[in-house]
């Protein structure tokens, strides 16, 4: 499950592919794409502890099930819920 990517406008979304497509046939560095993707894709929204918990319960699945939809460890999703461990970008 990948995440759509969200541009800052229509113009940045064409940039941003076109700098992509440069990149997937090596004509474009890793350093310059990653400038591409901070000056066209919006920034990630943070989740907070409680946030986490009530997205999780708003979905009505365990710790266990929630986990395994992210691809990550239970213990992951256990810690997020507690405020015990920031989440990190893979998920």
């Amino acid at each position: 499950m990948t995440q759509a990517k969200s541009y800052k406008s229509d113009l940045k979304a064409a940039l941003h592919q076109t700098a992509s497509d440069l990149y997937e046939v090596g004509l474009m560095d890793k350093q310059t794409m990653r400038r591409f993707d901070e000056s066209c894709l919006t920034p990630i929204h943070g989740f907070t502890a409680q946030e986490i918990r009530a997205l999780r319960e708003r979905e009505e699945v365990s710790q266990t099930v929630f986990a395994l939809y992210l691809n990550v460890p239970k213990d992951s999703v256990s810690q997020w819920e507690r405020g015990r461990r920031s989440r990190c970008h893979a998920s």
